[in-house]
């Protein structure tokens, strides 16, 4: 009876941890098939979130590829001589010549140059049966401007140019500075100046009438040097008020359409018929031999020479035998 009870009592502990371990086991299953099913879950979820945006790089505005501090900047003490020069395409360069010459004029400035000029690039023909020559031409129109505005207004100039250019190919900016230009120009008319003022003293001095006439040669000589001196300052100090702006546009190439008749279609219909140009044929050949005939009668003293030289031959030999 005893062992009965015992054996009972270990078979219910048997169970009880068999019944435990399973109950754990199924708990882990459980956690881990929850954790896959969160991964697979997440995963999905971050697949089909949308990529961070990113921010485009936009060209910058043809008014800011305009710009530069060479245009603007200003310095104590020194003065620059402003140049520039743009390459740009235009939609239509005699319209955008005659706006950059209003819009010089509106900026207080003016216009040194402006040449325009076409070329054809290719041309291709063709006749229609109807006699007219059809010519296509493919051609360019190119044109140069030098445009001189005041100095300090040359960066507002060329944001107003913004407006005309469809494309810009190059532009290129210069400030040189001019201040020892001026002093050079300045040391120089005083120079020029005082050489003068010397000759003038020399010239009105007492004294010998051929040294008083080279005085006032030397004297002339310095005044013109003095003359070229102050036209040299005028110069640099116009290049230094106004900027110099050379422009260089161009289009889209263009289609040219013409029509004009063609010359060997219209003279093959306006020629003479079949029978016509044979007996023209016959006539020029009939004149043909008649000329024949009369140039061989002009080398009559050469067949004459011809006769009488085998006459002779022929007496010759009669003779010998």
């Amino acid at each position: 009876m005893m062992r009965t009870v015992i054996r009972t009592a270990l078979l219910v502990c048997a169970w009880t941890l068999v019944l435990a371990g399973c109950s754990r086991k199924e708990e882990a299953a459980e956690a881990s098939a929850e954790l896959v099913h969160a991964n697979l879950s997440e995963r999905p979820a971050r697949a089909a979130a949308p990529p961070a945006p990113v921010k485009a790089l936009s060209p910058p505005g043809m008014q800011a590829q305009l710009q530069s501090a060479t245009n603007t900047q200003a310095t104590d003490g020194r003065r620059f001589i402003r140049t520039a020069s743009v390459a740009f395409g235009v939609r239509d360069v005699y319209r955008s010549a005659l706006s950059i010459e209003d819009l010089a004029a509106k900026h207080g400035g003016f216009v040194e140059r402006n040449d325009i000029r076409t070329e054809v690039d290719q041309t291709r023909t063709h006749t229609r049966r109807d006699g007219m020559r059809v010519e296509l031409s493919m051609y360019t129109t190119q044109g140069v401007l030098t445009v001189r505005v005041p100095s300090e207004r040359t960066q507002e100039f060329l944001r107003a140019l913004a407006g005309e250019i469809e494309f810009l190919d190059s532009r290129s900016f210069e400030a040189t500075d001019a201040q020892f230009d001026l002093l050079r120009q300045q040391l120089a008319f005083a120079r020029h100046q005082d050489a003068q003022a010397a000759l003038a003293q020399v010239a009105s001095a007492p004294g010998k009438t051929g040294e008083k006439a080279d005085a006032l040669d030397a004297r002339a000589d310095a005044q013109a040097q003095r003359d070229e001196a102050t036209v040299a300052r005028a110069e640099l100090e116009d290049r230094i008020a106004f900027a110099r702006i050379g422009l260089a546009v161009h289009q889209p190439p263009q289609l040219r359409r013409t029509e004009r008749p063609d010359l060997d279609v219209a003279m093959r219909r306006e020629g003479p018929g079949f029978f016509a140009r044979v007996w023209e044929a016959l006539s020029d050949g009939g004149r043909l031999g008649l000329d024949l005939i009369v140039g061989i009668t002009y080398l009559w003293p050469l067949w004459l020479a011809a006769a009488l030289a085998v006459f002779g031959i022929r007496a010759w030999r009669r003779r010998g035998r």
